[in-house]
């Protein structure tokens, strides 16, 4: 359990508001930085079980490209970097000051994610984003779960599935979404994802890890609002930014829910603000979290708010979730609902670790 818990009770009431949020960013700081690195996923199809499992991940080399372009606006010196075999020994010749770490997958696998932050440390390179542990629990919904609960954090019943055939317990109740253990952008989470029968949710399930040849995590569907949770450490304080997602349509007709084919809808949703009493009640549970799941930086949460009962169930982590300045990614569009755009963004991460560099 938390033992520093009155300490992020205080820490909530300084951000629990819609008023704009100021990062900390350090100019001076920044003109310590020689040579910047992002790096990002190196993605061949053929390491990916599905065509829109490796377009969940295709785009992030555009995106590392956007990012060392604001990188550069600063007048700092930056280089893309692909995570494959040779990033480590690119990497010595490099000597860069920082990276920023875009990997999300290496060999098409999620799991192997804290290669990266395992190589850097090894190469002793500061980076940017979550630690290996941190990504080792961002990358298993079982265990970021079972980690929620243990922190007294809201999260849907669940079952983890190991093997196609294993029988769904009916005590979870219905309706039910099924989803990978390991995987982001609502990768295998389509429009048929939610279940409205016990049948129906064990064929899904058998049929996604026969599919993708990972566990699946079976979970009671909860009813009501979808909020987006961002948190972005800026090395002062904790600053928690959130949007309440409003659904143009049903996906499925029955159920409001992020699937993967929304992604390509530009109005499959909007943001709007969230109410006061139940941001205050999100933001402290968002602090904890971040801190409990071993967050570093930044993340991304997925909460829905119970109609009937009005509590916020986090239902997902996303430790380094996808980051640009690209409006359409959620992280960048809650954060600007807030004020703070990705200039400010980029400029506080860097000046973060700027400060620890020697002249």
């Amino acid at each position: 359990m938390p033992n520093s818990r009155n300490e992020d009770e205080a820490e909530v009431k300084k951000f629990a508001s819609n008023k704009k949020i100021k990062l900390v960013v350090d100019k001076d700081a920044l003109k310590k930085l020689r040579l910047v690195v992002v790096a990002y996923s190196s993605v061949q199809r053929e390491n990916f079980a599905t065509r829109s499992a490796y377009e969940a991940e295709v785009e992030v080399e555009e995106r590392a490209v956007e990012v060392s372009e604001e990188i550069r606006k600063l007048g700092i010196q930056v280089r893309t970097l692909p995570g494959d075999q040779y990033f480590y020994t690119n990497l010595l010749v490099d000597k860069p000051d920082l990276v920023v770490n875009l990997v999300d997958t290496l060999k098409g696998r999620d799991q192997l994610q804290p290669s990266v932050p395992a190589a850097l440390e090894l190469a002793n390179i500061p980076y940017t984003g979550a630690g290996m542990e941190g990504l080792i629990i961002g990358n298993n919904r079982n265990l970021t779960k079972r980690l929620l609960m243990a922190y007294d954090i809201p999260t849907p019943p669940f079952q983890f599935i190991r093997r196609a055939g294993v029988h769904i317990d009916e005590d979870l109740g219905l309706p039910l979404i099924i989803k990978l253990n390991e995987g982001g952008g609502s990768v295998g989470i389509d429009n048929h994802a939610v279940k409205e029968s016990f049948r129906a949710a064990q064929l899904r399930a058998n049929k996604m890890i026969s599919t993708y040849h990972i566990p699946a995590i079976v979970e009671k569907f909860v009813d009501g609002p979808e909020i987006t949770v961002v948190v972005f450490d800026d090395g002062a304080k904790r600053n928690v930014f959130m949007g309440q997602k409003v659904f143009r349509n049903k996906p499925d007709g029955k159920h409001f829910f992020t699937s993967f084919e929304s992604y390509d809808d530009v109005r499959a949703y909007k943001y709007i603000p969230v109410g006061d009493d139940l941001r205050y009640e999100i933001t402290k549970l968002a602090v904890r979290a971040f801190g409990g799941l071993h967050h570093k930086d930044y993340a991304k949460f997925d909460v829905r708010v119970d109609d009937e009962t009005k509590t916020p169930y986090f239902t997902d982590s996303n430790p380094n979730t996808a980051f640009g300045p690209d409006m359409g990614l959620p992280m960048t569009e809650v954060m600007s609902m807030h004020g703070v755009e990705f200039p400010d963004i980029i400029g506080s991460l860097l000046s973060k670790y700027a400060k620890d560099l020697k002249e």
